[in-house]
């Protein structure tokens, strides 16, 4: 009977263990092989030197270490770089690094489509048709890591230059509708045999499933981020249908006793900036009147980002003038307010959307087509992708 081989990339620290208890050996065997896995970038058992050539023998027909495969890599002349990796079945995510001054910041994606469908975005319209595996979430830190130090000439290990200083999980998909995988995922990110990020410099952003951000205070609390984009119930309802399930009182609620355990003193809440819909000075001050209440308001800043336009939302961007008045509300009020600045615009880096067109790799042709038709419709910042602030 053949054997299904295990990949490596799906287990976690304490997974690690057990899995090499089933195999006769001792827990330090494990951190090594996390090491070799998580710290060198190593797919070769052969290449794991310090573990005992039987166990090296043994990884040869039980395991292996995969990460989906690139299907395209492009980077921006501002040194945004985009992957397209291939998930099965036709499916296709982006993962996007965004290099700064003092940091590398990787955006990553948690499932193939998404089912929560926000209006203003265009992954939510194209459907839900998967939950990645931990392999394949944890895959698109390891696959950049190590193809950015190749790129740069940086060797594998802790005494190479780490690449990737800050994650972001705010690529296509809910995080906390694919939690268990997720929560996996992010204590390989955190853990000092793998990635020993800080809980600080990891972000999951939410569109706000409220049992979920109570359970991840509790299992691995990492910065938290919000997408609000509206300052009333009725006007979320028509953004975001999980608000119809989890209304803004117990949202805020929920965030409010995240802080309890939260690497940081305060949620960023993310709110998408749409011309005449919820950009209105009367709106700023509801958002400030909501987080600032005496009880139930909350410790936070606010990230606006201007709208990315797509032809089924039936909404355009807020214009510019508009988004600076509508900051000034904002900041008057003592709430800390950053806006999102457009990046890689020359290599059609859209978090989740140019991905999401992916479905059968044969009209890739096709669908860029399209991309451009739409483009040159609706103007040359269609499906642009935006700086991370976190």
């Amino acid at each position: 009977m053949e054997t299904t081989l295990t990949n490596l990339l799906d287990l976690d620290p304490a997974q690690l263990i057990d899995y090499c208890a089933q195999l006769g050996e001792k827990p330090f065997r494990a951190k090594q092989l996390q090491r070799w896995i998580h710290q060198f970038g190593a797919d070769d058992f052969d290449n794991m030197t310090d573990l005992a050539k039987s166990l090296r023998e043994k990884l040869k027909t039980r395991a292996h270490v995969t990460a989906p495969a690139v299907i395209s890599d492009h980077t921006s002349t501002d040194g945004t770089r985009k992957w397209l990796v291939d998930v099965g079945n036709g499916n296709a995510v982006e993962t996007v690094f965004i290099p700064e001054e003092n940091r590398g910041t990787l955006c990553i994606s948690t499932q193939a489509g998404c089912a929560v469908n926000c209006r203003f975005c265009s992954t939510g319209k194209q459907g839900f048709n998967r939950n990645l595996t931990v392999a394949e979430i944890i895959g698109q830190l390891w696959m950049a890591e190590f193809e950015l130090r190749r790129t740069k000439g940086i060797e594998p290990g802790p005494k190479g230059e780490r690449q990737i200083t800050n994650v972001v999980m705010m690529g296509m998909g809910e995080p906390l509708l694919n939690y268990e995988p997720t929560a996996t995922a992010l204590k390989l990110m955190l853990d000092d045999n793998a990635y020993g990020l800080s809980r600080r410099r990891v972000t999951l952003s939410t569109s706000g499933v409220v049992p979920m951000i109570d359970k991840l205070s509790q299992d691995v609390p990492v910065a938290l981020a919000v997408s609000l984009h509206a300052s009333n119930d009725e006007l979320r309802n028509g953004l975001v249908p999980l608000n119809k399930k989890y209304p803004l009182a117990e949202l805020l609620a929920a965030c409010k006793r995240y802080l309890e355990f939260a690497p940081r003193d305060f949620i960023t809440f993310e709110y998408c900036m749409l011309d005449g819909f919820n950009d209105s000075d009367e709106h700023a001050r509801e958002l400030v009147a909501l987080v600032n209440h005496p009880v139930t308001g909350i410790n936070c800043k606010f990230n606006l980002i201007p709208f990315n336009p797509f032809p089924e939302s039936g909404l355009t961007r807020s214009k510019n003038p508009r988004i600076k008045a509508f900051a000034e509300v904002l900041m008057n009020a003592g709430i800390v307010t950053t806006i999102r600045k457009t990046r890689g615009d020359d290599i059609d880096a859209a978090c989740g959307q140019l991905a999401g067109e992916v479905q059968d790799r044969t009209r890739v042709q096709a669908r860029m087509e399209k991309m451009a038709e739409y483009q040159q419709k609706f103007g040359a910042d269609f499906g642009k992708i935006v700086e991370i602030r976190s």
